[in-house]
């Protein structure tokens, strides 16, 4: 099993990684930069429509009233906010990697914030209901490792979703797409920040990684059944939601 999935990871990464995601340090000062900033950049980049992907995610994925969950890469809160307007009883934990995103989430009404690394989440195991991951899997460094991780902290029959960019499978819309999201970035990153790297990095780090069926079947080896993934915009955004086998495979 890991043999498959890290020869996935290897195909993918035929394109070297970007420096952010090599240097803990520099992944945090970029995200800690782009904190004040980065839920506005989020819906530019998904033409407006980030906020109902994530809510019909959401609204779908089926959970106890009293659900405990993990908001992984939890950026600003945004799934944590979405399940406990859905379950009042439930307990969301937002976790990210920036203490200024947890900072921007604490102050927009997440009670629970934890600063930690998806390579090695401070919970026992099978502690989680469900994990929700919003355009976090890209920036893993070790995707198998987090994967791991993230099925070690998901309870039997509990599910994980996820929602990020991917390579589309056609290789000339995938050309046009890193195009686009390049001179995109690169405008924005000069007009809000300064600087064009700050947005080009989401670009630079599709190139390393993979197309939706693929994650999907990473998804399958990693101890997932119930796969299933919808696709947006011609395959360069993909959200998945699986369900963590009862016993391993």
């Amino acid at each position: 099993m890991e043999r498959l999935a890290g020869g996935m990871v290897e195909c993918a990464r035929a394109m070297p990684l970007p420096l952010e995601k090599k240097d803990s340090r520099q992944m945090k000062a970029m995200f800690g930069e782009i904190a004040p900033r980065y839920d506005f950049v989020t819906r530019i980049f998904s033409y407006g429509m980030d906020g109902r992907w994530k809510r019909a995610g959401v609204e779908e994925t089926i959970l106890p009233e009293n659900a405990v969950v993990l908001d992984l890469a939890a950026g600003t809160g945004d799934f944590s906010k979405l399940v406990m307007a859905r379950l009042p009883q439930a307990r969301a934990v937002a976790v990210d990697l920036t203490e200024p995103m947890l900072r921007e989430a604490r102050e927009s009404g997440i009670r629970e914030a934890v600063c930690g690394d998806a390579g090695a989440l401070p919970f026992a195991d099978e502690s989680f209901d469900c994990v929700f991951i919003g355009y976090g899997l890209r920036n893993f460094p070790n995707l198998p490792e987090a994967l791991r991780e993230i099925e070690r902290v998901t309870r039997p029959g509990g599910r994980m979703l996820s929602l990020d960019f991917f390579l589309p499978r056609n290789g000339v819309f995938r050309r046009c797409y890193l195009t686009y999201l390049f001179l995109q970035g690169a405008f924005w990153g000069l007009l809000l920040h300064g600087r064009a790297r700050t947005y080009t990095y989401i670009p630079d780090s599709l190139k390393s990684f993979l197309s939706i069926d693929k994650f999907s079947a990473m998804l399958e080896q990693t101890g997932y059944e119930r796969v299933t993934a919808r696709s947006y915009i011609l395959g360069g955004i993909g959200l998945h939601s699986a369900v963590k086998r009862r016993t391993s495979a």
